[in-house]
């Protein structure tokens, strides 16, 4: 068997790396900018466990344009580099100098927040330039250096005159990359992928009003001074512990990550976590409503404080994604540009976590504020309700908190609840039957009539309801939930009395078949039923368990196949033992007794909203000509 190796074409793959690495040329800013960040922290490591007797100061990276000569600089001032240095990490392309420093100092940089790993960032430089020359002084007592490269695999390297430690980038930007010299640009991707970065970023300069003195004359002029325009925040509240944090501070980041947001989010979620990965971060929970179509893809995901994406999916489990704030994770598995997740068990163990974390502190807001908790109820349903749904362990965990609220504005946990009704709502069977209302407007007539029976209707209106209850039901046992216009009253919770009707079979029949004669064909289902006489002579129902998997269907992930696309069907309970009925029954003339079915029908149609158009036109000449 013969063996051998593969060669690898450095020639070929030098323009693959500059073309095809990233996915986007701006991401060149951020990762030279990172390579600038973990040389500072490099420093500040070596300076804080004594292996270098040297002043850490006050560094900071600089980005400066230069539209004259069309180059682009990043300054920092961290280890720098010696000649030997330059050659071993930069011309050796996938060697991560970051990656060494890591391995080297393993036990004690383990938290230092450096960044790289594979060693590429520096050449996404050439997405973008021409000319790269990278000119470095070491901390080391050594010459500086210098470098220049035109993107090829030729180099020249020689001795520089630099005396300052650190290191300077210097891009020469192509003539089709000139957007990469205007200060906009600039600004705007400095403040989208370095926002947060643990070292102040300069990027020019900006004049500082300083506040006049208490003796100051009345019209004095106060100073200004011109400052350095730091455009970052290196210390982000996510990197505090949350004892060091009050409330404000919570809000105040918000406004930072979201300044065009004006309202307060109703409460935050800090995730500080260290095994068996780390991960901090602020989840907030802002007002949703019923909206299901609110923006997602507002959690941003950084690493060491570098920002990656915007697009948490895998992460963060899918019903979360409506919240916003940061996670951050040195553990997140990255593709070689840093620019999306890849598939690796750690995320689904974080994806864990934050389930928890998040079911954790909801249940800790309804312990120790469950009045408040309430108010909040109906702009986070939304959020609960869709993990509830999606979310087994979370489904689990919100039985102690999830609340369900009544038409009268009373809310209960499900075990609650269940106590409360048992006695009143349970049926001949033993089943606990739980009524709710969608509408309470709509379905007002219904509500009535099952609050004149001393039963609770709950207000369950969220797009997901149906798909909820299906899952409810089928985690409790003997629990059925019933919409409070599906039926008349008495069907909906049957009991052992049965009414009498005032009616023989043979008017039944009778009185049934001049319905049929009268009513649309195909779109009602007659049922006749013994209730009360004083209630409605006419009930329009559609059945449980239709309407409930035609929403299903139609708001996706459940149902029955095609139910979604089916007429609505609809049955049309007729009181045998009111008046009215009688009355019908009993017409003198065939014309009378189709106009009091009609007019009826229209009625109960209208208490349903199920009457418009031309229908309703009708009807309401009808009405006008029946009280002349």
């Amino acid at each position: 068997m013969a063996k051998g190796k593969i060669n690898v074409s450095v020639e070929n793959i030098f323009p693959l790396i500059k073309k095809f690495l990233y996915s986007d040329h701006e991401i060149f800013l951020r990762e030279l900018i990172s390579n600038g960040t973990d040389a500072t922290l490099k420093l500040k490591h070596l300076t804080s466990i004594g292996e270098i007797d040297v002043a850490y100061g006050d560094p900071k990276i600089e980005v400066k344009i230069n539209k004259e000569d069309k180059t682009l600089h990043v300054i920092d001032q961290g280890v720098g580099m010696t000649k030997e240095e330059v050659e071993k990490y930069i011309n050796e392309i996938a060697f991560s100098g970051a990656e060494e420093f890591l391995e080297k100092y393993k036990d004690s940089a383990k938290d230092s927040g450096i960044i790289g790993h594979f060693g590429l960032g520096f050449y996404s430089a050439f997405m973008v330039a021409n000319k790269v020359e990278i000119i470095t002084k070491s901390y080391k007592d050594e010459p500086g250096a210098h470098w220049v490269c035109e993107g090829t695999t030729d180099f020249s390297i020689e001795e520089s005159d630099r005396t300052e430690r650190g290191t300077e980038i210097i891009l020469h930007i192509n003539e089709e990359d000139n957007q990469f010299l205007e200060e906009g640009r600039i600004q705007e991707l400095l403040v989208k992928y370095n926002k947060f970065m643990p070292v102040p970023i300069k990027f020019g300069t900006r004049e500082e009003t300083l506040p006049l003195a208490e003796d100051a004359e009345k019209d004095a002029k106060p100073e200004t001074l011109e400052v350095d325009n730091i455009i970052n925040n290196p210390t982000p509240a996510w990197t505090k512990q949350p004892a060091d944090l009050e409330d404000e501070d919570y809000k105040g980041f918000y406004r930072e990550l979201y300044p065009m947001q004006f309202e307060d989010p109703l409460f935050h979620i800090h995730l500080n976590v260290d095994y068996p990965f780390n991960l901090t971060g602020i989840l907030y929970f802002p007002k949703m409503g019923q909206d299901m179509n609110i923006q997602k893809d507002k959690i941003q995901l950084y690493q060491n404080q570098v920002y990656v994406t915007d697009n948490v999916e895998g992460i963060v489990p899918e019903f979360l994604t409506m919240l916003r704030g940061v996670i951050d994770s040195p553990d997140i598995p990255l593709n070689v540009s840093r620019s999306y997740l890849q598939a690796d068990g750690a995320v689904k163990k974080i994806s864990s976590y934050i389930t928890r974390k998040v079911a954790d502190k909801l249940k800790a807001l309804f312990t120790n504020n469950r009045e408040d908790f309430e108010k909040k109820w109906n702009d986070i349903k939304i959020v609960i309700e869709y993990g509830m749904l999606s979310e087994d362990k979370f489904f689990e965990k919100a039985d102690k908190f999830a609340l369900y609220p009544t038409v009268d504005n009373n809310y209960f946990t499900f075990e609650e609840l269940q106590e409360k009704t048992k006695d009143t709502q349970t049926d001949k069977d033993g089943n606990l039957i739980i009524l709710y209302a969608s509408n309470t407007d709509a379905q007002h007539s219904y509500i009535e009539a099952a609050k004149d029976k001393g039963y609770e209707v709950l207000l369950m209106d969220s797009p997901i309801v149906s798909h909820l209850i299906q899952k409810i039901e089928g985690s409790k046992e003997k629990v059925s939930f019933v919409r409070v216009d599906g039926d008349n009253i008495d069907n909906l919770i049957k009991k052992e009395e049965e009414k009498i009707s005032k009616l023989s079979e043979e008017e039944k029949e009778k009185l049934k078949a001049d319905f049929e004669k009268v009513i649309p064909q195909g779109k009602y289902t007659v049922q006749l039923e013994s209730m009360d006489s004083t209630a409605s002579p006419l009930i329009i129902t559609q059945p449980e368990f239709m309407r409930r998997m035609k929403e299903m269907q139609q708001t996706g992930g459940g149902g029955m196949f095609g139910m979604g696309n089916m007429p609505e069907m609809y049955n049309l309970v007729v009181n045998t033992n009111h008046e009215l009925i009688s009355e019908i029954l009993n017409s003198k003339t065939e014309k009378k007794q189709e106009r009091l079915i009609k007019q009826s029908l229209d009625l109960a149609r209208l208490s349903q909203n199920l009457l418009k158009g031309e229908e309703l036109t009708a009807f309401i000449k009808r009405s006008f000509d029946m009280v002349k």
